[in-house]
């Protein structure tokens, strides 16, 4: 079994006052798996509900939401299910299948007998938005949202140990090169989480039997089963649709990904989209990716300067897929072999600026970059940090960081800002810049996050 870190955020939301907790997040990321054993380790009955699969289920939230009514129509359908007050969990699994047991989360909070966590693999999906005819309990229920397994987590599933994780921050945080045997050693294991990801069932596979080919058939298994859910909807009998058209759309968009990323400027354009449409028509497609959590886009903006959202240029962003190892298994064959190797050259050093993507969407973080209207200069991200706003290069090898360097020496132009480039490489000191090992970026976002002056420390540029 994984070690997840939604365990421990489970438990912190038992052990303080709570509402109804609904975890959502990408199919297939473990969202039931790890609530369901949440539930065994920490409760004495645990009451599992499959919205999707048992519709008959869906009558129990049909009359009035008095908890003691809904507890006796479960127990009726369901001779197994125990409830136990102060110590039962109920897991209502899909539940943007059925609104009405969303509409019901106000009455088991009001109640507080009972622990009640909630799956969602389509909330706010088109199709799934405009259905709770007896409304959305606001104010009664906490939302989480679920990533794949984090680098960290790979990490310690693949028996890294504490103390190294710690040696490594340690050298991060003072900017000092991490001794060699260590670097190589993350470096090693940065390649292959840059192949395996984390989704589970892939990482799995990978503990399991560390063979590459198995382990591409997984992920694409993965991308095929969701793949067979884009464009699903409930009617308004309840019944399940799909919507043919958005389903088209949807995948002709995450198709294109790949030649996408290839160019020298990855930003998306719907002319690359092969499916019949204009522009606002295949967008329709590209937001229920997003919507599902399979893939997050980076909005360039116009100046280098807070709030980034308010400089946002709405039209005019990059995609990359949430699970880099998904990306993996949609390149061509061969590619896991290079990078296996440190080749990350292919698609333009995209495979190390998609991971990049992913570590800031699992750390909540929305993306933006920027890219001049002449083309020159363009920075890879550009991210809040420690109420600074920074910039960030992604290099697949130890290129020069050209952009950046410009950037920085017209601070009239742009501004002055803290600046750190990702390499193939140790910690170093660059030109108004620290370089950090392409593997550094989840740690750096840790140890922002855990002292001010730390935070201050590694950001300033100076070594």
């Amino acid at each position: 079994m994984l070690n997840r870190k939604v365990a421990n955020d489970l438990l912190s939301w038992k052990q303080r006052k709570h509402h109804p907790l609904i975890v959502e997040g990408l199919r297939q990321i473990g969202k039931t798996f790890s609530v369901m054993e949440f539930g065994k380790t920490n409760y004495k009955s645990v009451v599992y509900i499959d919205l999707r699969k048992n519709k008959t289920m869906h009558q129990v939230f049909e009359n009035d939401f008095d908890v003691d009514d809904m507890v006796l129509s479960i127990t009726a359908l369901d001779t197994t299910a125990r409830f136990i007050p102060g110590e039962t969990l109920v897991v209502m699994d899909e539940i943007q299948d059925c609104p009405n047991a969303r509409s019901s989360l106000k009455y088991w909070d009001m109640d507080g007998r009972y622990d009640v966590i909630a799956t969602g693999s389509f909330l706010g999906v088109k199709g799934f938005r405009n259905v709770y005819k007896r409304g959305i309990p606001v104010g009664y229920e906490e939302r989480y949202t679920m990533h794949q397994l984090s680098f960290f987590e790979f990490l310690e599933n693949v028996g890294v140990s504490p103390e190294v994780m710690n040696r490594v921050e340690q050298s991060l945080s003072a900017r000092k090169p991490v001794p060699s045997a260590l670097h190589e050693s993350l470096r090693k294991h940065y390649l292959l989480y840059l192949i395996v990801g984390g989704m589970p069932e892939a990482v799995n596979c990978f503990i399991e039997s560390h063979d590459l080919n198995q382990i591409r058939q997984v992920q694409r298994r993965i991308l095929a089963s969701v793949r067979d859910d884009f464009g699903r909807y409930i009617a308004a009998n309840g019944e399940n649709r799909i919507n043919e058209v958005l389903k088209l759309r949807a995948e002709a968009c995450l198709d294109s990904i790949p030649s996408q990323l290839a160019k020298e400027y990855k930003k998306f354009q719907y002319s690359l989209v092969d499916v019949k449409g204009k522009s606002p028509e295949k967008a329709d497609g590209l937001q229920y990716l997003l919507d599902v959590g399979l893939v997050c886009k980076a909005n360039n903006i116009r100046e280098i300067s807070s709030p980034l959202e308010g400089n946002m240029i709405h039209d005019e962003f990059k995609v990359y897929v949430c699970d880099t190892g998904l990306l993996m298994s949609m390149l061509e064959e061969g590619t896991a072999a290079h990078v296996l190797r440190g080749d990350m050259s292919a698609y333009k050093g995209a495979v190390a600026e998609n991971m990049v993507a992913s570590t800031f969407v699992s750390s909540d973080r929305k993306l933006y970059y920027f890219h001049a209207p002449s083309g020159s200069p363009e920075l890879d991200f550009i991210f809040q940090l420690n109420g600074d706003t920074t910039i960030l290069e992604c290099k697949s090898t130890n290129n020069r960081a050209t952009s950046m360097k410009y950037v920085l020496k017209n601070p009239k132009k742009y501004g002055e800002h803290p600046a750190i480039k990702l390499a193939d490489t140790n910690v170093g000191e660059g030109e108004g810049f620290v370089t950090f090992p392409l593997y550094a970026m989840e740690f750096l976002l840790k140890i922002s996050s855990e002292s001010e002056d730390t935070r201050n420390k590694f950001i300033l540029g100076s070594m």
